[in-house]
């Protein structure tokens, strides 16, 4: 048994108090009489019983409730097991430009947000992560700025589920149509590897990697992508870079018009392939296509070759909660003690 708000029984201090004060005036107080016999001997009325009983009703309802707000609750599976892991940062590209649908089935007419070059990504993240079971993964995401979405973890779950809420920042407009903060679709490729390299550098791991998703045009950031590979080359860390994109210009992408409205329009896109090799040989990493299966194997077949670090994680994976009958009981209580003061004294407390 264990709670999850443990700092909560503070306010059973002045229940605890109260429970004094009352049982200390029950057995210490009274009035001085000489005469008893001139008092009437009359028996204790239903009224009067009731009325003593209410305040320890309450009293009790309220520690009930205080238990309650307490959480306690009991583990239904704990699961300890030794890994052997290795440190990954998938760095993925969100600028404006994974929009595009230059990805999409040929002789596609119905073009949806499932066929951009960013689902893309995302479906290859999660495949790739089910692959890993044991590694320590993050997530790091860069556009005009980089930003990290989720540490380096061994919850796999949770990390899938920030995935999912991965979006292109949109572009504001004006009252008059004109973009705002348009820099937010822009490309920073080194400054998303570099801030992988951030969340690398103090792992105890003996081999540490990162995963590069991008379609390998860098317009923005203060990290070149050359400066962010002799980084990474340096640190030991190697870089696995996925082009994500074709060689057409020409290619349908999604766009907002000036009703924010979703809509596919044909723009020239760019697909910058020998910047995500340069990156990738500098590293001693590899290199290859989102689509190319063949090569994401051979890829994966080289991350199991690196020297592993041995873990002993362990896993909470469910609670059962036991508040609810704590809850149930203490609102019963206070039910009854607000009844019964209300019976006994013919008015509400």
């Amino acid at each position: 048994m264990s709670f999850a708000n443990p700092y909560l029984a503070l306010l059973a201090l002045p229940l605890f108090f109260a429970a004094w004060r009352m049982l200390r005036r029950a057995r210490n107080r009274g009035v001085a009489f000489s005469a008893m016999h001139r008092l009437p001997h009359g028996r204790r009325n239903w009224r009067m019983a009731l009325a003593a009983l209410v305040p320890y009703l309450l009293v009790a309802s309220l520690a009930l409730l205080t238990a309650a707000a307490m959480r306690p609750r009991t583990p239904l599976a704990r699961s300890a097991r030794t890994v052997d892991a290795i440190a990954i940062a998938m760095t993925v590209d969100v600028s404006g430009s994974m929009d595009a649908l230059d990805l999409a089935p040929e002789g596609t007419t119905a073009f949806t947000r499932e066929m951009t070059r960013l689902a893309v990504v995302k479906k290859l993240f999660a495949e790739f992560v089910a692959r890993r079971p044991d590694d320590l993964i993050g997530l790091i995401t860069f556009g005009g700025y980089a930003a990290t979405r989720v540490p380096l973890t061994a919850d796999h779950a949770a990390l899938l589920e920030v995935l999912k809420g991965v979006e292109i920042p949109s572009i504001a407009v004006d009252a008059y149509g004109r973009a705002i903060a348009e820099d937010e679709q822009m490309t920073a490729i080194g400054d998303g590897l570099a801030t992988a390299l951030l969340r690398l550098k103090n792992m105890e791991l003996k081999s540490k990697v990162v995963i590069l998703l991008s379609d390998g045009v860098s317009n923005a950031g203060a990290v070149s992508p050359e400066e962010a590979a002799k980084a990474a080359a340096e640190m030991g860390v190697k870089v696995y870079a996925i082009g994500v994109g074709t060689g057409n210009r020409r290619t349908p992408i999604i766009q907002r018009d000036f009703f924010g409205r979703e809509v596919v329009r044909y723009a020239d896109t760019t697909f910058d392939e020998a910047q995500l090799k340069s990156i990738a040989e500098t590293t001693g990493g590899m290199y290859f296509a989102v689509n190319d299966k063949a090569s994401l194997q051979r890829a994966l077949d080289e991350i199991d070759a690196l020297e592993t670090t041995r873990l002993d994680t362990f896993a909470y994976t469910r609670w059962r909660e036991r508040f609810p009958v704590l809850l149930l009981l203490g609102a019963v209580l206070a039910a009854i003690a607000v009844s019964l003061s209300m019976a006994a004294t013919r008015r509400p407390m």
